[in-house]
């Protein structure tokens, strides 16, 4: 039986704010995508609409992604008007900490989004989609074939490495060695056993707490400067490999963490760019050479392909090509009512042990 609200007077239709979404996930990582209710942002570039949401609007990202309505590990994605003569949406990202410049599970699902919801016309065997993203354009093919959309396939922005090796004291871990580069967003990227633990066997809050604390010494330690332009210039979170990063046919594994351990469930597209940018540096791999990410406790996995060599003012780097793909979960409708005391989501500081996501390694 349909759920219909009493009557056009009732405390239902009446709410302060009411907002809608397609829920989606890639590799399963939610991405929560607005569709209508959100406020007109003020600003030219989309970068300046997420400041300004950031300023002015965030009482709806602690709506949409905090518990009850959300969880520690949601992600939303704002649709917004772009700038960019070429691209079909405008979009920005949000987790339980903060806002996103970039987000490949994001992209990948937002993809199909835009063909299956009439953004984009589509054209076998791939239609293009392009998605202007604080970071800049993102360019993306979509498979289409008999009338159905399937995987994503989306080239980066110029991925680099902004410093390579350093050492960094982490407390309760001692000294780490550290690579820090930029694949949309600036990551920490980090050996699991240079903290002493394994991102397929160690418990997921055990790593959640060991990437926190890199994030925080990373951020007190290591200045982050984007070279064109100062507000990407932030730490976005903390990638923990396997430390398998000699080219091979074999899946290497990580996990991402954002925000307040915030636990990517997918690979992690920008993850996995800013994984290849070190990689090639490091001359661990080479162009043209295709390399399967797999996230650590789910098995997701992302193919990601180093295209060719790239440049961001004095920075050598590369474009990086990530696939994967997004599935469609179901619609909703947020409300909040005005007498509503956790209209605002739930603190973060709320944490209990027996809610944490616990996830045994594949088999």
């Amino acid at each position: 039986m349909a759920l219909v609200p009493r009557s056009n007077g009732s405390t239902v239709q009446s709410s302060e704010f009411r907002l809608q979404t397609v829920e989606m996930h890639t590799g399963g990582e939610p991405v929560r995508i607005i569709v209508s209710g959100y406020p007109i942002l003020e600003g030219k570039t989309v970068l300046e609409k997420m400041t300004f949401a950031k300023k002015n609007e965030d009482h709806l990202r602690k709506m949409l992604i905090l518990e009850p309505r959300g969880h520690r590990c949601m992600y939303g994605a704002v649709l917004v008007t772009p700038r960019h003569p070429l691209a079909h949406l405008g979009v920005f990202f949000m987790h339980n900490n903060g806002y996103g410049t970039m987000c490949g599970h994001g992209v990948i699902s937002l993809c199909r989004f835009a063909i299956e919801y009439g953004y984009v016309t589509p054209i076998e065997p791939e239609t293009e989609v392009n998605i202007e993203c604080p970071c800049g354009l993102v360019r993306a093919l979509v498979e289409y074939t008999g009338g159905k959309t399937g995987d994503v396939r989306f080239e980066s922005v110029t991925a680099f490495v902004s410093h390579q090796d350093v050492e960094v004291e982490v407390p309760d871990y001692g000294k780490v060695s550290v690579d820090v580069s930029y694949g949309g967003s600036f990551f920490a990227i980090v050996d699991a056993s240079d903290l002493g633990i394994n991102v397929s066997t160690s418990p997921v809050n055990v790593i959640s707490k060991a990437a926190s604390a890199v994030f925080d010494a990373v951020r007190g330690t290591i200045t982050i400067r984007h070279p064109s332009n100062d507000d990407l210039s932030f730490i976005c979170g903390v990638v923990i490999t396997d430390g398998n990063d000699e080219w091979s046919e074999q899946p290497t594994l990580n996990i991402s963490v954002f925000g307040d351990e915030k636990v990517d469930r997918s690979p992690c597209g920008s993850g996995l760019t800013s994984r290849l940018a070190v990689q090639y540096h490091k001359r661990q791999i080479s162009i043209g050479q295709k390399r399967v990410f797999q996230n650590g406790k789910t098995g997701s996995q992302f193919t990601g392909t180093v295209l060719r060599e790239s440049t961001v003012g004095k920075h050598k780097g590369i474009i990086v090509e990530v696939k994967g793909r997004g599935h469609f979960c179901g619609e909703a409708t947020f409300i909040r009512e005005a007498d509503d005391v956790f209209g605002e989501g739930v603190s973060n500081q709320v944490k209990d042990t027996r809610w944490i996501w616990r996830m045994q390694q594949p088999r």
